[in-house]
């Protein structure tokens, strides 16, 4: 078993056999639970994955290929002929 000392500030050097069989790195969040008996059980905090707003989740779902121009694009979706003039 790894021993290890409190400070004065209450601060405690994690072993390194535990932080190696933890893969805990600099900046890696840990949280100490406590047991009946007067044990305290440290974990690794496991990162959450974002998850992608609903607006990147969207993108691409109605992906339109078209080819033509803009012009005739928005002709298109007005409903009109683009080569009427008096329609726009």
């Amino acid at each position: 078993m790894a021993a290890t000392t409190v400070t004065s500030k209450g601060q405690v050097t994690i072993p390194k056999v535990v932080r190696d069989a933890l893969d805990i790195k600099p900046g890696t969040k840990v949280v100490i639970e406590f047991s009946g008996g007067g044990e305290a059980i440290l974990r690794k905090v496991r990162p959450i994955e974002p998850r992608p707003d609903r607006f990147d989740r969207a993108l691409g779902s109605a992906e339109i290929k078209w080819h033509g121009t803009t012009d005739e694009y928005m002709a298109m979706i007005r409903g009109y002929d683009e080569d009427d003039p008096g329609l726009r």
